[in-house]
């Protein structure tokens, strides 16, 4: 690791007889020139401790709550039991406060993952993922191709929000800051390279309701990865989009010195601080920024090459009408799947070892990015596209007024929660449950 470690999250070792050990706990962070956020987060520290785990290693984490709430831990995007996927809706236990629980259970798949609290908050802003509770997970395979001179571990975060009224008179979220790895730009240590050099970035998501656009002055990022899944063409891209959850892995090489900037494409939400230095060895002088001039993003141009088969005749479709539901003036709205809101969604009942289509159809003017707990799904067609097949993903935008299919195959039994993973819809109903044993 370079000298930009003490700015990254850096590994926690064993305590005890656990493997990992992580403690929740009130915390106070500087942001930026003697701005402070009182949060609650992991282990002191803003992303918490970034996790290496081998792929089919069992490890144990305690996990001990000094906040004030109950509390769990999600372990996005792995394939677990219910029982410690971290979700309350599953049956996973909480940890009380003063209380410590403990996970134990065998990392899979392999690729860039994350952790994070799986709690309601409502209107309260300094709750949930509003807070500094996510960190950053990786699992190692078994066998590793990959060539890379420097890797970085990268989290965007929107921090210090408000409800602000929209035209309708309804209330979403806003921010006053944003940062990536819990500093504003030109805040802490910049991310330090050399030319030539082939630099690894996984980037992820952990606002709770903003999407954010990246883009690396002066380069371009190769695409390898979507939600930590090798994707079947890598591809070359001027900037990336990530809805909350997602995540993305790129090489950049660096064959253009200087002092760049990484950061946020829309002026406003890089004026707020989401923004990182990129620093070639033997360089100074003023930031670099190139502002572009479009926001272009498509999930498809990474998918496997040649013309799609048609969906097996065996997948079972299941269709899942998204619909929200004006609630008053000065209150957010409720959201419906299939005209019910949680708790009262309907729990769908699966076969173990079926192929099953979730036919997402969203009525909304907003855009919702759904992911699937406990199981991984293969994109299948968005609204006026041909059938796609290779992307796997276990979050996806589906955008407003527009509709997205995609297939599982549900092979790992238990209660497997659905939801938005943007915070305010999902406490307000956008969440459902799949069973089967």
């Amino acid at each position: 690791m370079s000298a930009v470690a003490a700015a990254l999250p850096v590994d926690i070792h064993a305590v005890g007889d656990a493997d990992y050990a992580l403690d929740i706990a009130p915390y106070s962070f500087e942001v930026s020139p003697h701005r402070f956020i009182k949060t609650i987060a992991y282990n002191q520290q803003v992303p918490g401790p970034l996790l290496r785990f081998k792929e089919g290693k069992p490890v144990t984490i305690d996990v001990t709550n000094h906040s004030s709430n109950d509390e769990t831990v999600h372990w996005h995007g792995l394939f677990l039991p219910s029982d410690v996927d971290g979700s309350m809706e599953e049956g996973t236990p909480h940890v009380p406060p003063s209380g410590r629980q403990r996970y134990t259970f065998t990392p899979r798949p392999s690729g860039f993952r994350w952790y994070h609290t799986h709690t309601f908050a409502g209107h309260d802003l300094k709750k949930a993922e509003y807070t500094g509770q996510h960190g950053l997970l990786f699992i190692e395979p078994r066998e590793n191709p990959g060539r890379y001179d420097q890797e970085f571990f990268l989290a965007l975060h929107d921090w210090d929000g408000n409800l602000f009224g929209n035209a309708d008179g309804s209330m979403d979220p806003i921010y006053e800051v944003s940062t990536i790895n819990g500093r504003t730009l030109g805040f802490g240590e910049p991310l330090r390279v050399k030319p030539g050099q082939q630099v690894l970035l996984h980037l992820v998501n952990t606002s709770a309701t903003e999407p954010h656009w990246i883009a690396l002055a002066g380069h371009q990022f190769r695409v390898i990865a979507l939600d930590g899944n090798p994707v079947p063409q890598p591809q070359l891209v001027s900037m990336l989009r990530l809805s909350p959850a997602e995540r993305v892995c790129a090489i950049v090489e660096m064959n253009n010195p200087g002092v760049w900037v990484m950061g946020e494409v829309r002026k406003h939400v890089m004026a707020a601080g989401m923004g990182v230095v990129v620093e070639y060895a033997d360089r100074s002088g003023k930031l670099q920024w190139q502002q572009p001039n479009n926001l272009i993003w498509d999930y498809l141009q990474f998918a496997a090459p040649g013309p799609a088969l048609p969906s097996a005749s065996s997948a079972i479709e299941i269709p899942l009408v998204i619909e929200s539901k004006f609630a008053g003036h000065g209150a957010m709205d409720k959201w419906m799947i299939n005209g019910k809101s949680y708790p009262d969604t309907e729990t769908v009942a699966l076969t173990y070892g079926q192929r099953y289509r979730l036919l997402f159809r969203n009525k909304s003017s907003d855009d919702h990015p759904v992911h699937l707990h406990r199981h991984s799904f293969e994109l299948r067609r968005f609204s006026g596209q041909p059938e796609t097949h290779g992307i796997r993903k276990d979050t996806v935008l589906v955008p407003a007024n527009s509709e997205v299919d995609v297939e599982f195959t549900a092979d790992n039994p238990g209660l497997t929660l659905f939801h938005c993973h943007q915070q305010n819809h999902m406490d307000l109903g956008f969440m459902m449950l799949f069973r089967y044993a």
